[in-house]
């Protein structure tokens, strides 16, 4: 699956804020000579293979600024990364069980001198989290949304980030699985 890419947004269509219609993202990310473009649901989570455009991080940002209104966060992972990533997963068996309460963080870059202890300490009610180079894995038995280690964690983690949880980012990984190269 060489040039197939994973772009993951952080903060869109949250609360009905940064609004992104997917099929108008689709045609933007297509103009950039992005083919075979697909999305997995309203999140701007998409995939597609990457003839080898230019600059691609930047032309993806300044086309959401110019034609949305907004520029959200964004990576852009090849897919034999973010297959490593979601492999590297520790608790990937209780994401199996239920993949919503088992996050993936995906690290902008090394999250070096990040406070494990202090955010460890904020776990509750068999929370867990694992730190690697590319992500931190999160395990949160009682909800994402309901969790004090999840809440706290933009305190602690102090480099660009955005979280899928589990079953969307396998969701992910099999529409990128299927991108035609080409």
């Amino acid at each position: 699956m060489a040039n197939v890419k994973i772009l993951l947004l952080r903060g869109v269509n949250v609360s009905g804020a940064n609004r992104l219609p997917m099929a108008e993202f689709r045609e933007m990310l297509a103009e950039f000579g992005l083919k075979n473009v697909d999305t997995h649901i309203q999140s701007g989570n998409a995939v597609f293979h990457d003839p080898g455009v230019e600059g691609l991080t930047d032309k993806i940002s300044a086309a959401m600024l110019l034609r949305f209104g907004f520029k959200p966060a964004l990576f852009i992972i090849d897919l034999a990364a973010y297959k490593k990533v979601l492999a590297a997963n520790p608790y990937r068996a209780a994401g199996i069980a239920d993949g919503t309460n088992v996050h993936i963080v995906f690290l902008a870059e090394p999250a070096l001198g990040t406070d494990l202890v202090g955010l460890r300490a904020s776990a509750t009610g068999g929370e867990q989290l694992t730190l690697t180079e590319a992500a931190l894995y999160l395990h949160t038995p009682a909800g994402f949304g309901q969790s004090a280690l999840a809440e706290k964690l933009p305190r602690f983690l102090k480099v660009l980030h955005t979280a899928r949880n589990q079953k969307s980012a396998e969701s992910i990984l099999a529409l990128a699985e299927a991108v035609p190269v080409g």
